[in-house]
């Protein structure tokens, strides 16, 4: 745990930025008050005061009475040494799971969710790579890039929730996953040249899965539909899909039959003016040969 021992100085907001709970995440809001209630609870069953719980496991008095009103989110260190100084055999650190999600923005949440759920997956997306095929260091240079600038924890924490949803290439059965990408987010050296190489070889590894098409759209080609923004159509075992579009429907999800075919049309026209998945490996290993 980050406790400055030596110094002898407790924890406190200061210390912990980005971890204050969204107001208008209902579900994260519910998640970190029952926390905050199991803890004190523990807390008052143990006859421990706050002040004394807190230099127990290096927080601040001010910190534990936010933390268990459901103000501020508990770091996992925070939480084990919680349940070890209560003595709750486990169950405190059990929770560092629905805690950790609570960290992920809520539309990362949702939209993990539906990843989750999907059996196909089809994007275009024309001015930087997919979040699911970035790396670690690739999604850190664009959260760094940012403005305004996002705090290392927040950029830690987004980062973060970015890789949690690679966890759609593990699921079995394997989804099928197509993904069209401007020549351009290719070349755009992100993070300098070795981060670039190494998301240029993520790539080809991710493209060679039997369940993902990765095709590449040449800065040469002719207008397509995909110019007005990025698309993306996600469906699901039960014949449902939703789909979202930056040039539609003023970008929001939409779920409507008609809708969701004018879509499906624009995505396919998008597929057959890209290069075919063959010759789009071929392009990024003569794109990675040429860094």
């Amino acid at each position: 745990m980050s406790v400055d021992t030596e110094a002898g100085r407790l924890r406190s907001e200061a210390d912990e930025p980005g971890w204050e709970v969204d107001p208008d995440d209902d579900w994260g809001v519910a998640v970190v008050a029952t926390v905050g209630r199991q803890l004190k609870l523990r807390r008052e069953a143990a006859g421990m005061r706050a002040a004394e719980f807190g230099r127990a496991v290096g927080y601040g008095e001010d910190m534990v009475y936010k933390i268990e009103g459901g103000k501020r989110i508990p770091q996992p260190e925070f939480l084990d040494r919680a349940d070890e100084v209560l003595g709750a055999g486990g169950l405190l650190s059990a929770m560092k799971e629905d805690v950790a999600k609570v960290r992920y923005p809520k539309k990362v949440r949702e939209l993990a969710k539906m990843e989750a759920q999907a059996v196909e997956l089809g994007a275009y997306v024309g001015l930087s790579l997919h979040g699911l095929l970035q790396t670690p260091t690739h999604a850190r240079a664009l959260f760094e890039a940012w403005q305004p600038a996002y705090a290392p924890e927040e950029a830690d924490r987004m980062v973060a929730a970015r890789m949690a949803r690679k966890a759609i290439f593990e699921r079995s059965p394997a989804p099928a996953l197509c993904f069209v990408q401007e020549e351009a987010t290719l070349r755009r050296p992100v993070g300098g040249t070795m981060v670039w190489r190494q998301q240029l070889e993520h790539l080809l590894e991710v493209g060679r899965l039997r369940n993902v098409t990765l095709q590449v759209m040449p800065t040469n080609a002719d207008a397509h539909p995909g110019l007005s923004g990025k698309i993306e159509v996600l469906k699901f075992a039960d014949g449902t899909a939703v789909g979202r579009s930056d040039g539609a429907y003023n970008g929001r999800p939409i779920s409507d039959p008609k809708q969701l075919r004018i879509l499906e049309l624009r995505y396919g026209t998008i597929r057959a003016q890209a290069l075919t998945p063959r010759e789009s490996l071929a392009f990024v290993e003569q794109v990675l040969g040429e860094t």
